[in-house]
């Protein structure tokens, strides 16, 4: 056997559970926890929770670290193993969010297993394991990582993600190799803006006109539109003005660990446009 494959094994010989249920990982010093954070839709003047994005909270001798040093410190050879334990803790912490019927958003990034074959396995054996953790297909949006995968590898992983239901998402929307001919190529269910190039596009005076547009595009390719990194009452005003569907951001509320109790009451869109670089947080278990 492969060291590859007895990686991949083994993902479940590196998850955990703490006293009250919610499943953790160690890989060397590290331990991994699922952090989620709220996407919402907009329903006249609130913003509505309708899906959380599961993003891994990495913590070394029991402090945070950044995501970025973290998955930057793992080798190659180790990142198919990494990945494959950090969904693998994301499906199974879903219910321990009390946020039952939200659409979950997992990452994926292609160029870490782009051997078709093996990519496909890895699919599959997700699929499997959704009954273990009571999901259905339909609640999943899986977001493929901008990223320079190839092309039969990307259309033929979606294919499959899709027969079963699970929607897909393009992350990273205005940047990198997310571009309007990876939308023609994939046809995905949802488009996601980057934050940061979303920043510097509300600096322009004109930004209300010119995202309008873009929004449109998208709109007419089937495709729903969320922007994330909404950090700024002014984030929020274009983003909302452009007509997009979805939002996401620290203005909104922040990622919150598994067990944290989920707040699905709405936010006042009056109020968000008036606190300039307020953070309204998830409310926490005491």
């Amino acid at each position: 056997m492969s060291d590859r494959a007895e990686r991949r094994r083994n993902v479940a010989e590196a998850i955990f559970a703490d006293e009250i249920g919610i499943r953790f990982g160690i890989y060397g010093e590290f331990r991994l926890w699922s952090a989620y954070q709220p996407i919402f839709a907009p329903e006249g003047r609130a913003l509505r929770a309708v899906a959380v994005e599961a993003l891994i909270e990495p913590r070394r001798a029991a402090r945070p670290v950044a995501p970025s040093v973290f998955f930057d410190s793992v080798p190659q050879s180790d990142r198919l193993f990494v990945e494959t334990m950090c969904r693998r803790l994301h499906l199974a912490n879903y219910r321990n969010i009390d946020a039952d019927g939200l659409t979950l958003f997992f990452n994926y990034n292609p160029t870490i297993n782009d051997h078709l074959g093996r990519a496909l396995a890895e699919i599959r054996l997700m699929r499997r394991h959704l009954g273990d953790f009571d999901l259905q297909p339909r609640l999943l949006v899986c977001e493929i990582t901008e990223q320079a995968a190839d092309d039969h590898v990307l259309t033929s992983l979606v294919r499959e993600m899709r027969r079963d239901g699970i929607r897909i998402a393009i992350d990273d929307f205005g940047t990198g190799h997310s571009t309007e001919e990876r939308i023609s190529l994939l046809q995905p269910d949802i488009v996601k803006i980057d934050g940061n190039w979303f920043a510097e596009f509300c600096r322009h005076a004109a930004a209300e006109r010119f995202f309008r547009p873009l929004v449109s595009m998208l709109h007419d390719r089937g495709a729903k539109v969320l922007v994330e990194g909404i950090e700024q009452a002014n984030h929020l005003r274009v983003a909302l003005d452009g007509g997009v569907d979805l939002l996401q951001g620290f203005h909104l509320a922040r990622p919150a660990l598994a067990g944290t109790i989920f707040n699905q009451e709405p936010l006042s869109i009056d109020a968000l446009l008036g606190m300039d670089n307020k953070v309204v947080p998830l409310h926490q278990r005491r």
